[in-house]
């Protein structure tokens, strides 16, 4: 009798981590798309009372509402709900040959495959530059004025995105959500990789949360990060008069940090970090100028100078 009960004292406490863990990825995936849960509230068709209840690990979520949400944020449900990793069957092969290797082989492997990944994401990018980063941080700045210095072309991908859907942003989003503008933003920038070799593209803050887009543009340009104080992002996006996508929030730092400490991991794979705050534009300029040089010239495949 004590053994059932505490059996199944441990079921509860399992059921009750797993359900923390799936709140916290579900706020995790909200934030690295720059969503309010006001926002995923109306594309998912969930309550906002019932996202909260969720995302603090006190919701037990139907198969139902789970795939809305993966829907409304164009994931698929299973990496919404899995709390493992789900590989392909050769990765996942790989890794089983690699738990059999003994501990003073690993440094090897990881050397060669860490090369591996340095030649493939090199090899195919040409003279694109992307610029990646949070609203604030002086993409649309410092973008054409780094083409223009460069002597290339220089393109605002979601410009090129209102162009290809004949609609605003805004408009993309309230008429078709989320997952429509996602194969837009990819079909506009597989165009510009196809066409173009010498470019300059300042990228939506939140084209890292799509796996596959952030992919294409990892595998075919030298992606360039800008960043800037949490206080500076803010002030820079007041100034040009634009809130998205914390208009009407209460809380627009506190979602702001959470966004940009939810997208650093993805940020961070970026071949340059470059911090903007405290920096004039001219000395931005020169800066990253001096940087990409190197890394055009495959000197160096991570430069960081935050």
């Amino acid at each position: 009798m004590k053994q059932a009960a505490e059996n199944l004292r441990r079921e509860s406490e399992a059921a009750s981590d797993y359900l923390i863990d799936l709140g916290a990825r579900v706020r995790a995936a909200r934030a690295q798309r720059g969503m309010t849960r006001k926002i995923l509230a109306h594309d998912s068709g969930v309550s906002e009372r019932y996202l909260a209840k969720l995302e603090t690990g006190q919701g037990n979520a139907s198969v139902l509402v789970l795939r809305q949400i993966a829907d409304a944020m164009d994931m698929k449900m299973l990496d919404l709900i899995s709390s493992d990793d789900v590989s392909s069957p050769e990765r996942q092969f790989l890794m089983q040959l690699i738990r059999q290797l003994p501990e003073t082989e690993l440094g090897k492997i990881t050397e060669l495959v860490r090369e591996q990944v340095a030649l493939d994401r090199q090899s195919g990018k040409a003279s694109r530059i992307s610029l990646i980063g949070l609203r604030g941080a002086g993409k649309s700045t410092l973008g054409p004025l780094l083409a223009n210095r460069l002597g290339i072309d220089f393109i605002e991908l979601n410009e090129q995105i209102e162009r290809e859907f004949g609609a605003s942003l805004a408009e993309i989003f309230s008429l078709a959500g989320q997952p429509s503008f996602r194969r837009y933003e990819r079909r506009c920038l597989a165009n510009i990789i196809e066409n173009q070799d010498h470019v300059v593209i300042a990228t939506g803050g939140s084209i890292v949360a799509d796996e596959e887009t952030f992919s294409l543009l990892s595998r075919h340009t030298h992606m360039v990060w800008l960043q800037a104080s949490p206080e500076e992002h803010m002030a820079r996006v007041i100034e040009q008069g634009d809130m998205r996508p914390m208009a009407g929030s209460r809380e627009a730092m506190e979602d702001l940090k959470q966004i940009l400490e939810a997208r650093k991991g993805l940020y961070s794979q970026a071949d340059i970090h470059y911090s903007t705050s405290g920096q004039s534009i001219e000395q931005s300029l020169q800066n990253i100028v001096m940087l990409l040089s190197d890394v055009l010239a495959g000197k160096d495949s991570s430069v960081d100078l935050t």
